[in-house]
Order: structure tokens, then C-alpha cells, then sequence
């Protein structure tokens, strides 16, 4: 199936998507919860120093763009350094516009995992992803068939095990149930055969 989009379609949904994962990512945050992949890597980090996430989320992505340009193609590559800077952008600037005093953990879990869910899903869908796990989920997709949404949700749920030590119990639990959300709408619309991140 040919899934190549035109360029100025492109642009449109790398922007949308990208902006759609910040506003997820701030939910989760201003709720006191956390996420898996190298996002959640991020809101540890951002936890335990006055690094904000937006930093740090570009930093540790860097090691995996070469494996996205010898197994993906310097395209692929080139929109994926793309979204990680633009979410690493709107991060750290949607404070200044958005003022949130609450969040409730339970609205935090599910609105900022549905919007990360969604804004990833458009990504893959226009041959990009954020990055870390991402790259190598949509990898092992094309390459062998695995479901990019059931390892996301495999490794998320290890990197959510080691958030013990920084959130309550009911909070990561929360958090358990927002990545669960996320990597739901991966799991049901981006099955292998229907599109592909290979160049």
C-alpha cells in the first residue's frame, strides 16, 4: 500500500501531531503522572533536576537517529529529528501560553494518553515517529511483522515498573492506565500491512 503523503500534507500533520503529543505530555505532567518510552525517561529526568523535559527529550534521542539512518532512510530520518525538536519546542513553550492550577490524575492519565496516542499514530502514519523506542518499534514492524503498539506497550511497561521510586502507587497505577490508552490507539489503527515506515 502506497502511504506516501504530498509535502505540504506532510507539514500539516507532523505540526498537528507534534503539538497534540506536547499537550499530552503537559496533562501528564501538571497531573504529577509519567509515561513510557523515551518520553517518560524525559519526565524522570526533568523530575530530579531543573532541566525541563523539552531538554531532556531531545538529548536522549540523539543515540537513535543512527539507527534510524542506516535501517530507515535519511527521510524518515530527517521527520523524526524534526518531530523530537518540534515536541521538544512546544513543551517547553506551551507553559507560557496554557496556564493549568489542576489537573485531575484520572483526566491527566486519560486525555494525555489519548493525545499522545493519537498525535503518534499520525506520525507513523506520515513515515515519522519520536524518536527512541519509536524508531525501533516501527523497525521491527517493518521488518518483521511485530506490532509496534504491543512492544511499545511491552517496554512502556517496563519503564513505568522503575517509576516506583518517584511516584505514589495510585499515581503510577494512573500512569500504568495512560500508557495503556496510548499504546490502545496505536494497537488497534496501526496494524503491519497497512502502512509502513520503511522507505
Amino acid at each position: 500500500m502506497n502511504s506516501r503523503h504530498p509535502l505540504p500534507e506532510d507539514i500539516i500533520a507532523l505540526l498537528s501531531a507534534t503539538l497534540l503529543v506536547a499537550l499530552g505530555v503537559f496533562l501528564l505532567k501538571q497531573a504529577g503522572l509519567l509515561t513510557g518510552g523515551t518520553a517518560g525517561i524525559a519526565l524522570l529526568l526533568a523530575h530530579f533536576s531543573d532541566t525541563g523535559f523539552g531538554v531532556w527529550f531531545f538529548l536522549i534521542n540523539l543515540p537513535f537517529y543512527v539507527l534510524a539512518w542506516l535501517r530507515m532512510g535519511p527521510a524518515f530520518t530527517g521527520k523524526t529529528f524534526a518531530c523530537v525538536s518540534l515536541v521538544s519546542l512546544f513543551s517547553e513553550q506551551i507553559p507560557r501560553f496554557l496556564t493549568v492550577t489542576s489537573v485531575a490524575p484520572l483526566f491527566g492519565a486519560l486525555t494525555g494518553g489519548l493525545l499522545i496516542g493519537v498525535g503518534m499514530l499520525m506520525l507513523f502514519r506520515h513515515q515519522a515517529s519520536l524518536g527512541g523506542i519509536g524508531i525501533l518499534a516501527l523497525y521491527l514492524q517493518g521488518r518483521f511483522g511485530v506490532s509496534a503498539g504491543k512492544l511499545q506497550m511491552a517496554v512502556d511497561s517496563l519503564i513505568l515498573l522503575v517509576s516506583f521510586a518517584v511516584v505514589p502507587p495510585w499515581l503510577l497505577l494512573l500512569s500504568v492506565l495512560g500508557a495503556l490508552l496510548l499504546n490502545q490507539v496505536l494497537a488497534f489503527n496501526h496494524k503491519p500491512g497497512r502502512y509502513s515506515a520503511m522507505a
